[in-house]
């Protein structure tokens, strides 16, 4: 992936969702490095199921675009537990992936057998996700990502390069504010 080219665009990925819900709101930007947007979709996760890859990758497709370079998720465990596995996505839409999270933490297998006792196809998931690396960012902050088909150095690039201020890139902090905005309207308007 070249990612000096002036050109580049990231499909940036966040959900939104509440305890109990049954989906929660996806919504992917597409930004140019020059953080100028020219994309939008929406979609929707199984909030506690295992369709989290399925649905960022139809996410993409929807879209119908040649010209993304990379897609980057507001992590890889969403919608109370439901996991998308940046290899798998990376092999179902050709592209690299970047899954950014904000928090150092000890990992999430005791969550998931506390809230899930013998899901063991949720934990087999969740540990298929391998390691974090923290990465540091121009603006002081501290991320830590989980990357395919992208190099660690090349992921800390593209994070940099889309990253004004604090530690979310902003195809991610669009893609969230998008994405509560959505379902705090179908949930008021279609969803009580």
């Amino acid at each position: 992936m070249n990612t000096a080219k002036s050109g580049i665009r990231i499909l940036g990925v966040a959900e939104s969702t509440v305890r109990g819900a049954g989906r929660s709101v996806a919504c992917g930007i597409v930004m140019r490095r020059d953080l100028i947007v020219d994309g939008i979709c929406y979609g929707s996760i199984t909030v506690g199921g295992y369709d989290g890859t399925e649905s960022v990758a139809d996410l993409f497709f929807s879209l119908n675009r040649s010209d993304i370079n990379c897609i980057m998720l507001s992590g890889a465990v969403v919608s109370w537990f439901n996991i998308i596995n940046p290899d798998d996505l990376a092999d179902k839409t050709g592209l690299p992936v970047i899954a950014v999270t904000y928090e150092d933490s000890k990992g999430l297998a005791e969550d998931i057998a506390r809230h899930f006792p013998g899901d063991s196809r949720r934990m087999a998931e969740y540990e298929r996700l391998g390691r974090r690396t923290p990465v540091d960012l121009k603006t002081g902050y501290r991320v830590f990502i989980r990357t395919s088909g992208v190099d660690i150095r090349d992921a800390t690039m593209i994070c940099n390069s889309m990253t004004l201020q604090g530690r979310i890139p902003e195809p991610l902090r669009l893609a969230r504010i998008s994405a509560k905005s959505c379902f705090d309207f179908l949930s008021r308007r279609y969803m009580v």
